[in-house]
């Protein structure tokens, strides 16, 4: 098993999506990882991950179908690293 060497966050997956769409992300060494979905004036509209999380790749299967077409963005924070990201939610 190969750890990763850094933090990761790729892009989403299908992407335009409807209305679930994959997020995988790396972590290199045991941290508190925060994973959340924003919209496009900054308010957060999910909290998909805040947890102790051990290194290794992770994959979230996002279900947005409580949200309404749009763009939005997805960020990794853990410690000093934050890596955002942009969707488009189509229905």
């Amino acid at each position: 098993l190969i750890k990763p060497t850094n933090f990761d966050l790729e892009q989403n997956f299908p992407n335009p999506f409807n209305p679930t769409s994959t997020i995988k992300y790396s972590v290199p060494e045991r941290s508190l990882i925060r994973l959340s979905v924003y919209n496009t004036i900054g308010q957060e509209v999910a909290l998909l991950v805040d947890e102790e999380k051990d290194a290794g790749d992770y994959s979230f299967e996002f279900n947005a179908s409580g949200l309404t077409s749009g763009i939005y963005f997805y960020r990794l924070q853990s410690g000093n690293f934050v890596e955002t990201r942009k969707m488009v939610l189509l229905r």
